[in-house]
């Protein structure tokens, strides 16, 4: 008992801290609502095309501001009171979710609509995912900056599972709109408790000044931190084949299975309740390390094939909530990683470095896969997802081999200046 209390107390540590506890509670209603929108959206792509092709480019057009201007984003972050430019990034995305929710209630809505307001969402996304993640250390502080990653997760895949669950529901009962309004009125919850915190409670660092030449710095920093290029690399590969979960998932409910809404809303929610387990393992760990960023990275991959070679629903349902405790393993042991491994003045670059190879590589990986999933089967989307997942982890491995020899050779090169200049010391 004692040691249950004691590995429960370590997992929900940060909420003893209100700011953090505020935070928490309001991005569960925000994240359901966006796992809805999610779900609703690819569906309603899905229903005016039928092409998975179609879902990859909603897909690509929503984070390919990311990827040609997501650095940016980070300095903007580094300048911003992260707080007020939250405020500011929930309100817009709130809009938007309803405006697509008002042209599908009225049956005016076009793809290129829907192309239209994903794009826009993007735009809010540049500076909305930098200064998210790092808000979260001024908020818990470094001590407890692991723990709340790891919740943060949990938040992340527990609306994984609530909000396609609700989506699949309230498509079958009331039509796709409901649920674009509702996500956008979610948004809510989340500017009510920015408000609510106690901004003297905040561990801030002064924004930094404005200056020429920050973006070129903070490429600069990341590429001579190995921890921080290692961690970036991988990331890169694994976000652009592995998780491409909203273009290949509907494709495989409808077309592989046979199936509908509920199929699809079913595979999400159980990929989100083998995440919240993962998220709940990432939160207790102390410190990420290298070794579990490439185990779970193999074992997303291992798992990705495990779906695609699953001949029936229930296996692949059992292969998905294994790939999505690795998937979110991994997701959180290299947020943590780059989080604790960057300077304060960095910290907004390096997380929106972070954003672009997670998020911002979507547009290459997403249309690529969506006609790999129109062409071949969604299956062999997986299978290629799979392989990128092992990719990363012989990258990473080759990467950490390598310093690791660089270290053992320059060691030798000092002991072998130390043992000369001894040895010229005591010569006659």
């Amino acid at each position: 008992m004692n040691l249950i209390k004691a590995l429960t107390s370590r997992t929900f540590s940060s909420l003893n801290i209100r700011n953090y506890r505020l935070y928490f509670f309001s991005q569960i209603v925000s994240m359901s609502g966006t796992w809805m929108q999610l779900v609703a959206q690819g569906w309603l792509v899905l229903k005016l095309t039928d092409s998975g092709v179609a879902l990859g480019t909603n897909a690509a057009l929503q984070f390919l501001p990311l990827l040609l201007f997501g650095a940016w984003g980070g300095v903007i972050a580094d300048r911003l009171d992260k707080r007020r430019g939250l405020v500011f990034t929930q309100a817009a995305a709130a809009l938007l979710a309803v405006v697509l929710g008002v042209l599908t209630l009225t049956g005016v809505v076009q793809l290129w609509m829907v192309y239209l307001l994903s794009f826009l969402l993007g735009l809010v996304t540049i500076i909305d995912m930098p200064t998210r993640q790092a808000f979260v250390v001024e908020m818990v502080g470094p001590k407890d900056l692991s723990n709340a990653i790891g919740l943060n997760g949990a938040i992340f895949t527990s609306a994984r599972v609530v909000g396609p669950a609700l989506a699949g529901l309230l498509i079958k009962v009331a039509g796709i709109a409901p649920a674009f309004i509702i996500n956008g009125a979610s948004y809510l919850a989340v500017i009510a408790a920015l408000i609510a915190m106690r901004p003297d409670e905040l561990i801030r660092k002064a924004p930094v000044a404005k200056a020429r030449g920050q973006l070129r710095e903070g490429l600069r920093y990341v590429w001579r931190t190995h921890d921080l290029k290692f961690t970036l690399l991988m990331m890169a590969l694994v976000g652009t084949f592995a998780f491409n979960f909203q273009v290949l998932l509907p494709v495989l409910a409808k077309h592989d299975l046979g199936g509908d809404a509920g199929t699809y809303g079913l595979m999400g929610s159980v990929l989100g309740i083998g995440a919240v387990i993962g998220a709940l393992f990432a939160a207790a760990r102390n410190r990420p390390t290298r070794r579990l960023i490439l185990g779970s990275s193999l074992a997303t991959g291992a798992f990705l094939m495990a779906a695609a070679a699953s001949p029936n629903l229930p296996l692949i349902l059992i292969s998905l909530g294994l790939v999505g405790a690795a998937s979110i393993i991994f997701i959180a042991t290299a947020n943590a990683t780059l989080q604790l491994n960057c300077s304060d003045a960095m910290r907004g670059r390096v997380m929106a470095l972070y954003t672009v190879v997670f998020l911002g590589s979507t547009p290459i990986g997403g249309p690529l896969i969506g006609w790999i999933a129109e062409q071949f089967g969604a299956r062999i989307g997986l299978l290629v997802g799979g392989m990128a997942a092992f990719a990363a982890v012989a990258l990473g491995a080759g990467m950490r081999l390598r310093a690791r020899r660089r270290t053992i050779d320059l060691s030798f090169e000092e002991t072998t200046r130390i043992s000369t200049r001894q040895g010229e010391r005591v010569s006659p």
